[in-house]
């Protein structure tokens, strides 16, 4: 059976698979790592939505084979971790104090979504709009967008 090798919340690992096993299978089933949830399948929901290389993708989507083993995934059990200190990222934060989860289901999803998001606008020198908020495709089944939009801003301030 293959090998596969990339960094995973840093550290690195190396997984025995079929080629062709999706990225998101592979972090639950062989891993361990349930953070990133399995919604649809197909790349549309974004339940699972993680970092690779400090940019939002869906691990649904892409084949372990995909993967470079100098390639860094990072889901939301590592996201704590990308910043300095022993609490959780400021989004994280920023979640807790708008009071966003409901069933909780999607949230670890639409968290990483959200820095990936501050990220990219605060690179870009600008602060965000009600544009790039409607940006954030994840779907929610329990509808706290607002809340999730206030989350946003919220994290926004606590990253800057």
């Amino acid at each position: 059976m293959p090998r596969y090798s990339f960094q995973l919340n840093g550290e690195n690992v190396t997984v025995d698979v079929e080629e062709g096993v999706r990225l998101l299978w592979v972090l639950r089933d062989v891993l361990g790592v349930t953070g990133p949830k399995y919604g649809c399948g197909i790349n549309v929901c974004k339940a699972c939505t993680s970092h690779i290389n400090g940019k939002a993708f869906n691990p649904c989507a892409v084949p372990v084979d995909a993967i470079k083993a100098t390639d860094e995934v990072t889901t939301i059990e590592g996201l704590a971790d990308t910043v300095p200190g022993d609490g959780l990222h400021p989004m994280q934060d920023a979640w807790l104090e708008q009071d966003v989860v409901q069933c909780g289901y999607c949230q670890p999803g639409q968290i990483m979504a959200a820095v990936d998001l501050v990220e990219r606008v605060q690179g870009e020198g600008r602060a965000i709009t009600d544009d790039d908020l409607d940006s954030i495709r994840n779907v929610c089944r329990c509808g706290t967008y607002s809340r999730i939009r206030d989350a946003v801003r919220t994290g926004e301030k606590l990253m800057r």
